[in-house]
């Protein structure tokens, strides 16, 4: 009678497990969705305002937060009014999606994460300082302060995103990889200190006076050779995985693969950008987005675990190890 009673708890609990898992599982694959769709519409708003950089664009639109008065400027609109207009609207578009996010978080706290509502929240403060700061770009005549600002909040905003969907994916962690993840944090610090530089180049008009006039190249020569201690440690992850740690080599080759070819073509394109005296907007458009990217696989690879094990399929068998015995 008792060994009938422990095996009929058991099984209600093993039951129970299922339905509970299953119905996280449901609210956590949505987060998962609309966690993938943040990364490409930020990605797309951090090359979309390179764009209206590169173009002149930041003050076609000369009020915040309408544009010429209105919603859809009609009567004004060309190249740079579009720019503006439409990096404005992506921007928009973004601060909603995460609003959404974190009204769910807080609508279905008690099925998800504990840490989920408080990262949302983050996510929503940082969207907050953004649009101030695009607000500060209009108003104080593209300061080149507000400027920098505003692009190293939009990648503070990438960074977070993927680190949020990784997490969501990690359920349960069995090796950690502290080292690991400190390897591709250096690069990825030194590639946000990169883009600092290369914003105040193009903000402060330095990279045109040092190339028409040979005057104030300081800031141009820092950017420049600021590309080999990335490059540096780029080669040394890529290094360890195929020499020190095999596993990883094999788990990653995809991402260490793209990481690579970014690492040459973002080389690549500030040469041509050089070459061609910053007059072919093609070439500096595709260097943003390289650092976009290349700052998105590196947050991947720095918070995606390749070792891990689903909490489910692990709790499942324990429950299954317990009916049998």
């Amino acid at each position: 009678m008792v060994f009938e009673s422990n095996l009929l708890c058991k099984i209600i609990g093993f039951i129970q497990l299922i339905n509970n898992q299953l119905y996280k599982s449901k609210y956590l694959t949505i987060f998962k969705r609309l966690g993938s769709h943040s990364v490409l519409a930020l990605i797309a708003l951090i090359v979309i305002g390179g764009a209206t950089r590169v173009m002149e664009a930041g003050l076609a639109c000369p009020d915040w937060p309408l544009c010429y008065g209105s919603f859809l400027p009609f009567n004004h609109m060309n190249l740079r009014v579009f720019l503006e207009w439409f990096h404005r609207l992506d921007a928009f578009l973004v601060g909603i999606l995460i609003l959404f996010k974190f009204a769910l978080s807080i609508i279905w706290k008690n099925e998800i994460p504990n840490w989920l509502p408080k990262t949302y929240s983050l996510l929503l403060f940082l969207v907050i300082v953004q649009g101030s700061l695009g607000a500060l770009t209009v108003i104080n005549l593209l300061d080149s302060y507000a400027v920098t600002g505003h692009l190293l909040i939009a990648f503070l905003l990438l960074i977070t995103t993927i680190s949020i969907n990784q997490n969501l994916e990690n359920d349960d962690i069995e090796e950690p990889l502290i080292w690991w993840r400190l390897l591709l944090f250096v690069p990825l610090l030194l590639t946000l200190i990169q883009s600092f530089i290369g914003v105040r180049l193009s903000s402060t008009w330095s990279a045109h006076i040092c190339l028409s006039f040979n005057k104030q190249c300081l800031i141009l020569n820092t950017h420049k050779l600021f590309a080999f201690p990335i490059a540096f440690s780029i080669l040394l992850i890529i290094a360890t995985a195929i020499y020190y740690k095999r596993s990883l080599l094999n788990e990653y080759w995809k991402y260490l693969s793209v990481l690579f070819f970014l690492l040459f073509s973002q080389i690549a394109l500030g040469v041509l950008s050089i070459k061609t005296n910053l007059n072919e907007p093609i070439f500096i458009i595709g260097h943003q987005l390289n650092a976009s990217l290349f700052i998105a696989i590196l947050t991947t690879l720095i918070f995606k675990n390749p070792f891990n094990q689903k909490g489910l399929n692990r709790s499942l068998n324990s429950q299954m190890v317990g009916i049998n015995s």
